[in-house]
């Protein structure tokens, strides 16, 4: 009888279309597959809680899928280090039950987006952060991110020609914070549209660079026209930091992103 696995992967998105499956580029849901069809000796497919895009990195992707064999679930990330890059990486796996999914059985997400704020780049940061030289106002940014708790409709933050989807979500927190030069961005809500999390930076670092007022930034989110707002921010600052399946856990990083314990990583 098949089991129903589920795997935390982590990966450096830079190389990659992508986590899901591309017809001619290379993505994380392809090559997790080829390896875990090697290991099962048939063809698996896997189930991605968060479909993030080309370049966008992740410390906590979620995936689930139904294989049939003799391999010890606990041994699988072992397994899959000799048929995967070294751009990604199973850090665990276990037995769920047959009808748990990780897209719908999550009840939020926490992304970060990180900047590099200074006069001059930092190259060893340039794969997973977004460079501005013009100081950024922390305090107008702070402004905008309260404007964003809540339940809204995120219209206004959602990528151009994506599926249609519900546009209602709710944010848990969204936290500016600053470590010397760098400024991380973190969100935390039960859904985000696609783009979102990026739309939602850039529109922080407008705020932040003085293109936007806190006033302006509250008519465009009401607008629910993404037209309004500036461009979408770059792919390579953003991370998939952990998707949730406890409410005590999700409710555990939210305590611990208010106490700044989430700065160091």
């Amino acid at each position: 009888m098949k089991k129903n696995i589920c795997l935390i992967v982590a990966y450096d998105g830079t190389d990659f279309h992508g986590f899901q499956r591309q017809t001619n580029a290379s993505s994380i849901q392809w090559h997790l597959e080829q390896g875990l069809s090697q290991i099962f000796s048939s063809p698996i497919t896997v189930y991605g809680a968060a479909r993030t895009d080309a370049g966008v990195h992740a410390r906590g992707q979620v995936v689930n899928f139904y294989g049939e064999g003799t391999i010890p679930v606990e041994k699988i990330p072992y397994a899959m280090k000799g048929y995967l890059p070294l751009q990604i990486a199973v850090l665990s796996a276990r037995e769920m039950p047959e009808h748990f999914s990780v897209r719908h059985d999550n009840v939020g997400k926490h992304y970060r987006y990180t900047v590099v704020n200074s006069r001059i780049h930092d190259p060893f940061r340039l794969r997973y952060a977004w460079f501005i030289r013009n100081a950024l106002d922390l305090d107008a940014m702070r402004q905008g991110a309260e404007i964003l708790l809540g339940t809204h409709d995120f219209s206004a933050f959602e990528g151009k020609n994506t599926t249609p989807m519900n546009p209602v979500k709710t944010m848990y927190a969204v936290l500016v914070e600053k470590e010397g030069a760098i400024v991380h961005i973190d969100v935390l809500g039960d859904g985000f549209l696609y783009h979102m999390v990026r739309n939602i930076a850039g529109g922080l670092v407008d705020l932040g660079l003085h293109r936007l007022t806190p006033v302006r930034f509250r008519e465009i989110l009401e607008s629910r026209d993404r037209n309004q707002l500036g461009a979408t921010a770059p792919a390579q600052g953003l991370c998939l930091e952990e998707v949730f399946y406890d409410e005590r856990r999700l409710h555990q990083c939210l305590d611990d992103l208010r106490a700044g314990h989430w700065l160091a990583r």
